[in-house]
């Protein structure tokens, strides 16, 4: 619930002289990039939201990777170091190319680095984070590094890590403790390494799913005296975090920003749009045309899927809890069905509603053969695969992040990612958008570390409406965008301040 007012006072967010950038020198700024490299990023990347951090027994690394644990490795960097763990500290030199490359795109965190660095608005920050670790994150981290703070990282999800990024960012001396592959133990090992170290302590805490939150809480209750507040960037976080407050047990602010308007409709819209078609190409080489798909959920994840999936010239149906997201399902052309209706006949099965048991073993029996079944939502809990580890069902690897489940009559189903997140773990997700969710990260992260005490409680807010428009701002530059300024006249007409917020609180874009 939204405890921004945009009032003035004490209490509201005051936008810090760096940010109060002109758009004719944003534009300026970004014309200078280089052009020899290009736009489009090499690197597998992290998700319009996370996904979970459990998991199953099995878990599978590239093959040119050896069998032997990082956890047994002893490996140094450079400059001596071994605070880290990563797969192999010899890839740093790969990975260092995908970070530059990542640059190009996220063009917001790179004017943000320039424009604060002299400032350093987190000097003093010691920032523990866990999120995925790809080449956008190392953007991020480097950013926050430039701006001053420290950090140390884990990853939130145990198929998503790049190893020769984790690889670069432990050369360039950031404390990493993350590799692709990970079993549930050494996951929670990882966070702990970040979180339980002699002679560092983090006042803020950067989540993704919840799950470092968690620990800290649970075993290291003490910390939270410190810790000056949590940015968290999923929808299961955030549900956590509200939890919390609800039962009184939330001991610092924190910041969601997965309700910003900028992550909402541009990390899980936009990205999903394009990252689904990617996800499917890669793991199944399948024609879409033609094809029967039923999307369950049509929030803004759910709504990209559909889009792509239908110019593509698949048959889509959709599920939906919600008479309103029901009824743009519908307006936009799209067939309303409960599963059960159409789970006989449907070639895939797509989930993106942040629920659990949304695919359920019954659905399974009854699917076609060679059916798809993949998810596209924060966990692996919308898809019942732990039903599908039993002895009378056959489970064969097909290729990395690809399984045929077989039934005893022959029958096989096609499960993607073992029913974890399809775009992250099987293929990438456009730079440009996470430039978006990162910048907003960063901002939320300055503005609760610098906010005068008293100006947040221990509660759940949104980013303050100016931060979101501002994020924008900061991306417009690289279509060539001008934006028409308000006269004077125009402004007393609508009540408004030149400069922004345009819109109020309860606006939905």
């Amino acid at each position: 619930m939204e405890k921004w007012d945009g009032s003035e006072g004490t209490s509201a967010f005051h936008m810090p002289e760096w940010m109060q950038i002109q758009f004719a020198d944003q534009k300026q700024e970004f014309n200078k990039r280089p052009t020899k490299i290009g736009r489009r990023s090499l690197s597998r990347s992290i998700s319009q939201s996370s996904t979970d951090s459990y998991s199953s027994a099995a878990s599978y690394t590239d093959s040119s990777d050896d069998e032997t644990s990082p956890r047994d490795k002893q490996q140094k960097n450079s400059k001596g170091s071994s605070d880290f763990c990563v797969k192999n500290i010899k890839q740093a030199e790969f990975g260092r190319r995908e970070i530059e490359i990542a640059e190009q795109e996220m063009p917001a965190l790179m004017a943000l680095r320039k424009r604060a660095q002299g400032e350093k608005p987190l000097a003093g920050a010691k920032i523990v984070g866990c999120t995925h670790i790809t080449a956008q994150t190392a953007v991020l981290m480097e950013t926050l590094g430039a701006l001053g703070a420290q950090c140390r990282w884990a990853a939130c999800n145990i198929y998503s890590t790049l190893n020769e990024v984790a690889a670069a960012l432990a050369e360039s001396g950031f404390p990493v403790f993350a590799w692709k592959g990970e079993s549930e133990d050494d996951f929670w090992w990882c966070i702990d390494r970040c979180v339980n170290v002699e002679g560092w302590q983090p006042n803020m805490i950067l989540d993704d799913g919840g799950d470092l939150t968690h620990w800290i809480y649970k075993k290291y209750p003490n910390m939270f005296k410190k810790i000056k507040g949590i940015v968290e960037e999923s929808v299961t976080g955030v549900h956590r975090l509200y939890q919390l407050s609800k039962a009184g047990k939330l001991c610092v602010p924190a910041m969601n920003v997965n309700d910003s308007v900028t992550k909402q409709k541009f990390d899980n819209l936009y990205c999903c749009r394009e990252s689904i078609l990617d996800g499917l190409k890669r793991t199944t080489d399948m024609m879409f045309g033609g094809k029967q798909v039923v999307v369950c959920g049509y929030g803004e994840v759910g709504k990209g899927c559909c889009a792509a999936l239908k110019a593509m010239g698949s048959i889509v149906y959709v599920t939906e809890i919600d008479p309103i997201c029901a009824l743009q399902a519908c307006m936009d052309g799209f067939r309303l069905v409960k599963l059960n209706e159409v789970i006989r006949q449907v070639d895939i099965v797509i989930t993106c509603t942040g629920n659990k048991n949304v695919v359920t073993r019954e659905h399974l029996d009854r699917m076609k053969n060679s059916c798809i079944v993949c998810n596209m939502g924060h966990s692996n809990t919308e898809i019942d695969v732990a039903s599908l580890r039993t002895p009378e069902l056959t489970w064969e690897r097909v290729r990395s992040q690809v399984d045929h489940v077989i039934w005893p009559d022959g029958k096989r189903i096609v499960l993607l990612a073992e029913g974890r997140l399809l775009n992250l773990s099987c293929s990438t997700v456009p730079t440009f958008v996470l430039s978006i969710t990162a910048t907003t990260q960063a901002l939320a992260l300055i503005e609760l570390y610098n906010a005068p005490e008293g100006r947040y409680k221990q509660d759940v807010y949104l980013l303050p409406k100016k931060m979101d428009e501002y994020v924008a701002s900061l991306h417009l530059p690289t279509f060539d965008a001008h934006l028409t300024e308000l006269t004077d006249e125009q402004a007393k007409y609508l009540g408004l301040n030149k400069n922004g917020p345009f819109k109020p609180n309860y606006y939905r874009y």
